[in-house]
């Protein structure tokens, strides 16, 4: 009896061995990467920093709720990387040559790699439903802020400042106490009534709502379309909303990606247009079905690294495959997204396309054992 023992000890040393071995990679390989793509989309608000005056605290923390979401991509797909990588180098050493000797079956095997599926599946659980859609929505509550609140107040002496992308404001001098001199703005809000606004004195005002400016001693010069004729109005105190919209509008409509899976699939009534529902009812869908990719993909590659014949000198055909096959499940599943969005009834295709090749490669994989005796079976899983 202790011989049973002794060899389910040394199953969970070498469980333990891989699973390491996956762990670390995996947190590497996702980590860089994370930081490489922050680093590419981060270039979008540069411009905040450069033009506007955003410190770079604010820039930071602005482009730091695009992560989780960065993370949700692409956990499934440095998962299928690590399971392919850690396997071939197994392979390449005679480590699983030497564990198949041991009596370690297919099943035993592909362990480690389906418990580290598990792992990204619960991972990109928990980012989907809760982590991606609140750092969503505080990422575009803090853009909303910045760009309609926030910009106008870090106004520049002497710099043409683009408030939005329909308003430019120039400020010539800024005393201590926050009185602007030699002001000009430029409107173009109302495309039939482009303004130009100069005034000798203003100040900012800071308010719940939308910031408004309050100049002093100024003219609003405006051209008639229909006469052609320069129109000005002299003033001695007018106010200006620095909005992007003329309407002083401070509220915003509510992307899919910062709804949860119940708003998603029973959303409000009058809140969400009805040639939008089918977009929310894919976005739920494509969100609970996606985590199954990192379980799908990590049998594609363990399909890779586990079946065929031993090559001395290793192999590209294999590997080269289970790459091509990842790549074609993600053009297949943006796909069948864009095909669910048009049709409601083809949404059950997501849940295809995500567990499908999981199915299939489990077959591959497990199969050929399943042919044995049960007893025979349950002994080399052993529970292998």
């Amino acid at each position: 009896m202790p011989l049973p023992s002794r060899h389910a000890a040394s199953v969970s040393r070498i469980d333990g061995y891989v699973l390491r071995q996956l762990l670390l990679a995996l947190f590497a390989v996702s980590g860089g990467l994370v930081a490489l793509i922050w680093l590419t989309q981060s270039l979008r608000f540069v411009e905040l920093v450069v033009n506007r005056g955003l410190s770079f605290r604010a820039f930071f923390q602005l482009t730091s709720l695009l992560i989780p979401n960065f993370v949700a991509v692409i956990l499934p797909i440095t998962t299928f990387v690590v399971v392919q990588f850690v396997y071939q180098r197994l392979a390449g050493d005679r480590e699983l040559t030497v564990m198949r000797a041991a009596g370690l079956s297919q099943g035993a095997l592909a362990r480690p790699a389906l418990l580290l599926a598990a792992f990204s599946m619960s991972a990109c659980y928990l980012l989907n439903i809760w982590v991606v859609p609140a750092a969503f929505t505080d990422f575009r509550e803090y853009q909303f802020e910045i760009r309609n609140r926030l910009a106008a107040f870090l106004l520049q002496d002497g710099v043409f400042t683009p408030v939005s992308d329909d308003m430019t404001v120039y400020v010539r001098r800024r005393d201590r106490d926050g009185t602007l001199h030699g002001i000009m703005i430029d409107d173009a809000r109302d495309k039939n009534a482009h303004a130009t606004i100069f005034a000798q004195r203003g100040r900012l005002l800071a308010s719940d709502g939308p910031p408004r400016v309050l100049l002093q001693d100024g003219s609003r010069q405006e051209i008639d379309r229909q006469t052609g004729r320069l129109n000005v109005l002299t003033f001695a105190q007018n106010s200006v909303d620095l909005t992007q919209s003329g309407k002083g509008e401070t509220t915003r409509l509510r992307d899919p990606t910062e709804m949860s899976i119940d708003e998603l699939l029973h959303p409000a009534p009058g809140v969400v247009a009805d040639r939008d529902l089918p977009k929310l009812a894919v976005e739920a869908h494509r969100r609970l079905a996606s985590p199954f990719t990192a379980l799908s993909f990590s049998f594609v590659a363990l399909v890779a690294s586990l079946t065929g014949s031993f090559r001395r000198h290793g192999g590209i055909l294999r590997p080269l495959g289970a790459v091509l096959s990842v790549v074609v499940l993600l053009a297949s599943g943006l796909a069948v997204t864009n095909l669910a969005t048009r049709d409601t009834a083809l949404i059950p295709l997501i849940w295809v396309q995500a567990i499908l090749p999981a199915v299939v490669c489990f077959w591959l994989l497990i199969g050929p054992e399943l042919r044995i005796a049960p007893h025979a079976l349950l002994v080399r899983l052993g529970m292998a």
